[in-house]
């Protein structure tokens, strides 16, 4: 089995790791090279314990939603909340859910102007276009135009015109 070695090349934004054989390139991002000194970043650890303590969690609803009482006696868990609540908990969260998608997309609508408002073309963020003028009609070259919005005009002429 033939080793295989590496080099790596450091960059400003990201180091470049190539295989002597080239047969694989990696692009590790930055702190990502020497993640044997540094150790896992606080979200791996965050993510990796919120996955652990949802599976824990989820076997021990699925365990006292469907074991027999008597089980759950033989294990000495004698104290629990009501079965009514392992199906009401789970369509209040999905009644739950669907009101909050209504009520948001509801509030959308309330928050949007009409579309025939002059608001919904002029703000107060529009940017009017600035036009330069050539100081030496001889010169070829000129600025690029600052970002500005199309005015309403130009658009119409575009779209509508008949060609």
């Amino acid at each position: 089995m033939a080793s295989e070695s590496s080099s790596s090349v450091a960059s400003p934004r990201r180091t470049l790791s190539v295989s002597r054989e080239r047969a694989s390139v990696f692009i590790l991002g930055e702190g990502e090279a020497d993640r044997s000194k540094q150790g896992a970043k606080p979200a791996e650890v965050y993510g990796f314990v919120g996955s652990i303590s949802t599976i824990v969690g989820a076997v021990l609803f699925f365990g006292w939603a469907y074991l027999p009482e008597y089980w759950l006696y033989s294990m000495g868990i004698t104290y629990y909340p009501s079965r009514y609540w392992a199906v009401a908990l789970p369509a209040y969260a999905m009644m739950l859910i669907v009101f909050v998608c209504i009520t948001y997309t509801s509030l959308n609508y309330i928050a949007t102007i009409p579309p025939d408002s002059w608001n919904s073309v002029c703000d107060k963020f529009t940017r009017a276009p600035v036009m330069f003028l050539p100081t030496d009609s001889s010169s070829q070259e000129r600025p690029i135009d600052p970002i500005s919005d199309i005015p309403i005009t130009e658009i119409n002429r575009m779209m509508f015109a008949s060609a």
